[in-house]
């Protein structure tokens, strides 16, 4: 798979997405890379510790979180993915399910879209994304967690994002899928679908999966969000044990080292 100007590997390896929030309202690191500066000193780092893709979002998907303006969200994140394609030569990732927002980034240069609704929020990102040919990550989602056969639901709600980005012209080799985890899921769900992961498999997409420092770590071990990487680091080797491409994260460093560690093992 052809991300930016980089081939990936993405049945032999998995790969690191660096999370960048440029919010001052994420759960996780809210506020610490909204200026400019601040933010391409990070990507600096993350880049020197492994970081395969730079994931910018601007507005906070946390529970209870408040919706930007697409205005907003697009001064938020516009100026810092100008910045870093100018100053870095790696894939930008837009994490955004808004497709005047999407639009703006790929103007901007961004590289790959990230919706955390697979395509069903915006009725517009479809046919944008298929219109700039790049590729795009498409998470499961939903309003609540109201299952019957809970991975099988998941299943039918990708189908659901893969028909809609067939519909739209989206060419399956630009297609990644992420299960969602802390989205429309319950603790339980949550557990159960890192578990799974290989049941997704079934669509022949990469998949990647983001759990760092999410609330099914933090429940888990009764730990606060700035203390959950050891918890992230085993869903990170769970996603290499899966056949995940991709694990999206906080803790470029630790991340990396876990997979090479994990990789290891399984090549023997």
């Amino acid at each position: 798979m052809k991300i930016g100007s980089q081939n990936f590997e993405i049945n032999k390896h998995t790969y690191v997405m660096g999370i960048l929030n440029v919010t001052p309202d994420s759960f996780s690191d809210g506020g610490k890379f909204n200026r400019i500066d601040h933010a391409l000193r990070r990507v600096e780092e993350m880049i020197a510790e492994g970081a395969s893709i730079i994931d910018v979002g601007g507005e906070s998907t946390r529970p209870g979180y408040t919706m930007l303006s697409e205005e907003e969200e697009i001064q938020r994140v516009i100026p810092v993915i100008e910045a870093i394609k100018d100053r870095f030569d790696i894939p930008v990732s837009l994490d955004t399910y808004k497709s005047k927002v999407a639009a703006a980034g790929i103007d901007a240069g961004a590289d790959l879209i990230n919706d955390i609704w697979g395509l069903k929020y915006d009725k517009g990102m479809a046919s944008l994304i298929a219109k700039s040919g790049l590729p795009c990550c498409l998470m499961h989602n939903r309003e609540t967690a109201d299952y019957s056969n809970y991975m099988q639901d998941v299943a039918a709600d990708l189908a659901e994002t893969i028909h809609i980005a067939a519909k739209a012209g989206i060419a399956d080799e630009k297609i990644i899928l992420d299960p969602g985890v802390g989205f429309g899921k319950t603790y339980e769900n949550n557990l159960e679908i890192i578990r799974c992961l290989e049941e997704l498999k079934i669509f022949n997409y990469p998949l990647l999966l983001g759990a760092s420092r999410k609330s099914v770590v933090g429940l888990t071990l009764g730990l606060p969000a700035d203390q959950r990487v050891e918890g992230t680091l085993v869903t990170t080797v769970f996603a290499v044990m899966k056949g995940c491409s991709f694990v999206r994260v906080h803790d470029i460093k630790e991340n990396v080292r876990a997979i090479r560690m994990a990789e290891a093992i399984l090549s023997q």
